[in-house]
């Protein structure tokens, strides 16, 4: 783990299930839906792929599972989803923004950092009128995605503070231990989609949007 008296000079949140609530509709649509129509027999447990890129998890299911569709088809199908999901089903993370605001005051960069390609992370973008200083998705990286560290490097470099200066906000065991093999202090958030998921490795844990407020803020002086 970080240690966490070092300062906190960047925030870097995780955007889904974190900034908004689309993994409670990814949990139902992965295992109800999509791994249907594309395994033949055994599922994965949802742990093993949240926070990953969606095309990354294809290659995953590709070689752990029988896959009974293309890699084309996938996407297309994760796509699909996508567009509802993000247009009509997500609310943004309660007191989003006047956290946001409260951080620019202090002058401190606020990042997006996401698994989610373009297509669907400018959607919640437009539709809840965020306002971030930077936004680092898989599918712009010549690199690994999460559970590797590159994307919080690469994040890290990008808003130009060392990653042990960078504050992490991340709801998937995948997505904390990216952020941890790269050197950030994490914050596990907890939420009705994630009850169960083993959030141990982040360096605390908030269970609701005024245990990460203060998180966030404690850390970010």
């Amino acid at each position: 783990m970080a240690d966490t008296e070092t300062q906190v000079t960047a925030v870097l949140f995780d955007m889904d299930g974190v900034m908004v609530d689309s993994e409670r509709y990814w949990h139902d649509e992965q295992p109800e839906h999509i791994f249907p129509q594309t395994l033949d027999g055994e599922q994965p447990d949802l742990d093993e792929t949240t926070g990953m890129y969606y095309k990354e998890i294809y290659d995953y299911l590709d070689e752990e599972y029988e896959t009974t569709i293309s890699k084309e088809e996938f996407v297309d199908l994760f796509d699909e989803v996508a567009m509802d999901i993000y247009h009509n089903r997500v609310d943004l993370l309660e007191g989003f923004h006047e956290l946001r605001d409260e951080l620019a005051e202090r002058e401190i960069p606020v990042a997006i950092v996401t698994s989610s390609p373009s297509s669907w992370h400018d959607i919640v973008i437009e539709r809840f009128e965020i306002d971030v200083d930077e936004i680092i998705t898989a599918e712009n990286l010549d690199a690994d995605g999460k559970p590797a560290p590159d994307i919080y490097e690469k994040a890290a470099e990008i808003v130009g503070h060392p990653p042990e200066n960078c504050l992490v906000i991340e709801d998937s065991e995948n997505g904390i231990e990216s952020a941890e093999r790269a050197g950030a202090v994490v914050v596990g958030y907890r939420a009705e989609h994630n009850a169960d998921t083993d959030l141990s490795e982040a360096d605390v844990v908030a269970e609701n949007p005024e245990e990460l407020r203060e998180a966030i803020l404690s850390r970010a002086e």
